[in-house]
């Protein structure tokens, strides 16, 4: 998958909230994709997105709630994806709004 061997660019993120329950079995994608978007070379493609995590204790299920630059949302539920998948689709849909910046992380 393109995620997994570029990088995560952030550059046209604002926002990304990660929402889970530490003690439920299926937020292991989720953490992972955390750990992704959180790592310093992640951060550093946009030093303005900010990247929040919820830590509920109320068994909800993990939500991973991406707010764009230009306002537009995509909210994926994380108990059925894997870490792969979500962020293939957060670099998908990066890539739609700012095709540039995909294309300089390729070269």
């Amino acid at each position: 998958m393109a995620a997994s061997k570029a990088g995560v660019v952030l550059k046209a993120v604002k926002k990304i909230v990660i929402q889970f329950c530490p003690f439920e079995s299926n937020v292991r994608s989720t953490r992972e994709f955390l750990t992704r978007v959180g790592s310093e070379k992640a951060r550093s493609t946009n030093l303005n997105c900010q990247v929040m995590t919820q830590v509920k204790h109320d068994r909800s299920e993990p939500i991973i709630d991406i707010t764009f630059i230009d306002g537009d949302r995509l909210l994926m539920k994380g108990a059925n994806l894997t870490s792969t998948e979500m962020l293939s689709a957060l670099q998908s849909r990066c890539q739609v709004k700012d095709p540039q910046a995909m294309e300089g992380l390729r070269k």
